[in-house]
């Protein structure tokens, strides 16, 4: 057989995950915004927000009490550790490998569930989740799991959802994957998507990594709608990085100031209880 006639009968290359967009974000002190519901949550969704936060451990200090609908939150350090103390939802410490999830639901007013640990100064990724039209008026939770109850996968933490026969204990919705991520120098990994998580993402919060070109940290990468796999290899600093997939949003985005919801009836709903509920956490 000649070589021509070879390098036809060979099997294709894999699909790679291309990029889509790329940020560095609208930086506001030790917070940047990387993602917002009416910019690139819009394609993104069910992630519709992102902020990384790299600052001292006082800043949580004093409380910032804000309301959400419809929405959850996950909150992971990449870098530090805080204290965090929820009567019964829990109280504990988070550091990296663990996690806060809170179902907003119908309405609920947080702020203030930190505290400074021993670390003087921490690094945090805060992310909003559009809930599915079923969740979005449940009752509001929260779940705090720390880093010791976390499923590794590889050099992976598996903060929500299932990958590879292991699940986060993270009580989400199905088709939702979010993972905590550090490679050594020169370390290579692969994100195999699973079926249907056709919109996926990820942002570094130190070193970098190689893929479909470079990926600084500080950046939010946007992949293609695809679920193909993300090989990455990372610098020569190594690399620690979250990367969330999906099962998309079927729904348009309905936006209030702290809330996102699947319509105007759903999004009034909320509204009305954020309105009612406030006495509660003053």
């Amino acid at each position: 057989m000649s070589r021509n006639q070879s390098a036809a009968h060979a099997a294709p290359a894999p699909a790679v995950r291309k990029i889509f967009s790329r940020t560095g974000g609208k930086p506001h002190g030790p917070i940047t915004r990387l993602m917002s519901p009416s910019d690139l949550g819009q394609y993104l969704k069910p992630f519709v927000f992102l902020d990384f936060v790299d600052a001292p451990s006082l800043i949580t200090a004093s409380d910032n009490l804000h309301p959400h609908s419809g929405i959850a939150t996950v909150t992971v350090l990449p870098e530090g550790n805080l204290r965090f103390n929820m009567g019964k939802w829990g109280s504990g410490r988070l550091d990296y490998g663990g996690v806060e999830w809170m179902r907003a639901g119908g309405g609920i007013w947080h702020g203030g569930e930190y505290r400074p640990d021993s670390a003087p100064h921490f690094k945090a990724f805060q992310l909003w989740v559009a809930l599915p039209a079923a969740l979005e008026a449940s009752e509001p939770e929260w779940q705090f799991v720390e880093a010791s109850g976390i499923a590794e996968v590889g050099p992976a933490r598996l903060i929500v959802g299932t990958y590879r026969g292991k699940t986060s204990p993270v009580r989400a919705f199905d088709g939702l994957n979010y993972l905590l991520v550090t490679l050594a120098p020169g370390e290579a990994w692969t994100y195999e998507t699973p079926i249907g998580h056709d919109v996926g993402w990820l942002s570094l919060s130190q070193g970098s990594l190689l893929g479909d070109g470079r990926y600084e940290a500080g950046e939010l990468i946007a992949f293609d709608r695809s679920d193909a796999a993300i090989p990455l290899l990372a610098g020569p600093d190594g690399a620690t990085f979250v990367l969330g997939s999906a099962v998309p949003h079927p729904h348009e985005l309905v936006l209030g100031y702290y809330s996102v919801h699947t319509s105007e009836e759903a999004l009034k709903a909320g509204e009305a209880r954020i309105a009612k509920v406030r006495h509660l956490y003053a």
